[in-house]
């Protein structure tokens, strides 16, 4: 693990832990690099951030596709939008198929930004720019 990443887990997380550089919560199998109880990853920690992609090769949700290029030793499996547990909501552990992922409830959220159906936190509407790393469209 490098210098670096050590001392942004200890400055974000306000404390050492025992491997800094992949967090993988085996019950929800969610892995990401200094992963946060959201799903957050040292690559994108904004609020909404909180959407974990499952791949397609290995099964794991993982906080975002450079997390998934750092930690296997495969390329990220992309799954088509009818696969009913493709994301997981950070939030609440919400498992969501696309339809359910992408749709912006009315009365949910702000300015109607994508949200978790089940729990109401916001997505990143950004996330909408690497569709082509999580789906087959």
């Amino acid at each position: 693990m490098s210098q670096v990443k050590s001392v942004f887990w200890q400055a974000m997380n306000k404390g050492p832990e025992k491997d800094p550089f992949e967090v993988r919560d085996h019950a929800a199998a969610r892995r990401g690099i200094c992963l946060d109880a959201y799903g957050r990853c040292v690559h994108y920690r904004t609020h909404r951030d909180v959407v974990l992609n499952r791949c397609g090769t290995c099964g794991d949700y993982f906080a975002c596709h450079l997390c998934h290029q750092e930690l296997c030793d495969h390329p990220f499996g992309r799954l088509t939008i009818a696969d009913s547990s493709a994301v997981m909501c950070g939030a609440c552990g919400s498992v969501l198929g696309y339809s359910e992922y992408a749709i912006r409830p009315p009365g949910r959220g702000d300015s109607g930004r994508p949200c978790c159906p089940h729990c109401g936190h916001e997505f990143n509407p950004g996330c909408a720019r690497h569709t082509h790393f999580y789906w087959r469209v």
